[in-house]
């Protein structure tokens, strides 16, 4: 499987794109990113220093499914947000008509750590109906 990786820093107005990433290195990503400091900076920055919530997106180019993870609340108590992105087919007009939505999002907020390693090595494993149950239809 191919991944590629993008991070929000509330701190600059462009997501940085990190490009691809390898399937063993994701979960050490999640877990090295300084999520308690970045919020920390946010709690005493200026409101119009912030542009996001700290956010990693990981997306699996080969079958466009992807998580953003968000970061947010007290940075000693902090939660996170888990949005999963994918193609789905949608039906519209009163369901006579449907099409793919090609970044079909649904999402979950109040999540632990541990929800959050949980989706991404459901993602890892390439395990949608885990996905679809977790973070919605």
């Amino acid at each position: 499987m191919n991944f590629r990786a993008s991070f929000c820093d509330p701190f600059q107005k462009d997501i940085i794109e990190l490009g691809s990433i390898s399937k063993d290195s994701i979960i050490d990503k999640f877990e090295k990113t300084p999520w308690a400091d970045i919020l920390r900076r946010m709690s005493s920055a200026r409101e119009d220093e912030i542009h996001y919530s700290p956010s990693l997106e990981i997306e699996n180019r080969d079958n466009k499914h992807g998580l953003a993870i968000s970061a947010v609340g007290d940075p000693d108590n902090f939660e996170f947000y888990i949005f999963y992105k994918r193609p789905k087919n949608v039906k519209s007009f009163f369901g006579l008509r449907e099409k793919i939505n090609a970044n079909y999002t649904t999402d979950k907020t109040g999540q632990t750590k541990q929800d959050v390693l949980d989706c991404l090595k459901a993602l890892l494993n390439n395990d949608t109906d885990f996905l679809s149950s977790k973070i919605g239809q």
